[in-house]
């Protein structure tokens, strides 16, 4: 039995499936297609915030010794630094039990926060719950790398955009609730600060009479 190919079919047929071919190719390689057209990042860091409470027996003279290394081996535990904030709900402790929670707290640098958090749970009797609050700064879904296609019809920023840049500010950041609310002041200290370096500006003398700048800066404190 002899078969017969016809060349006019398979000069059609081939074309066509190298056509089809390199279309199901570019199709696959579409997909992902940058979305965001604004200058704004999608990756913007999350402050996330955590509440550790320990548990101390207090009484009427304060809070007895063994309690206070108790306390104390927990804040080494934890490893407090700064942007953590130490609180207790003061209501009902004692003058002294207060008094001893805030010198604990000073030993570590800290300065008692007498409105604490609101936690689950009932205080016994007795009992002083101390709080400490960490927050932490994250920059979610990075690296991102959905968009895999060349093609930008919509000229728009990638989805990575902002990860690098706000992933560092995240990760530099010493108290990352600034990122939500700045820090606050009264300004006395920055005004002051600033008029002492204006006034030894205008009272330096010119460069060629030796510009003592650091003489008069001293000089105005």
């Amino acid at each position: 039995m002899t078969l017969h190919t016809d060349k006019r079919f398979t000069r059609t047929v081939r074309p066509l499936a190298l056509a089809l071919v390199a279309t199901i190719g570019l199709s696959a390689c579409a997909g992902g297609v940058a979305t965001n057209r604004s200058l704004y990042s999608d990756n913007q860091p999350v402050v996330s915030r955590t509440n550790y409470v320990f548990d101390v027996q207090t009484s009427a003279s304060g809070i007895p010794t063994s309690e206070q290394r108790r306390l104390t081996d927990w804040f080494d535990a934890l490893d407090l630094g700064y942007g953590d904030k130490v609180s207790v709900d003061a209501r009902s402790l004692s003058i002294a039990a207060r008094d001893d929670l805030a010198e604990l707290a000073d030993n570590e640098g800290f300065l008692l926060n007498t409105t604490s958090p609101v936690i689950d749970g009932v205080v016994a009797p007795g009992v002083a719950r101390v709080v400490v609050t960490r927050s932490v700064a994250s920059v979610p879904n990075c690296p991102n790398w959905s968009a895999q296609s060349d093609s930008n019809p919509n000229n728009a920023t990638s989805p990575g955009y902002g990860c690098a840049i706000n992933g560092n500010l995240a990760a530099m950041i010493a108290d990352p609730e600034d990122l939500l609310r700045g820090q606050r002041g009264s300004g006395e200290t920055v005004v002051m600060s600033s008029t002492k370096a204006i006034e030894a500006y205008r009272e330096a003398k010119t460069t060629g009479e030796g510009n003592k700048v650091n003489e008069v800066a001293s000089d105005s404190k």
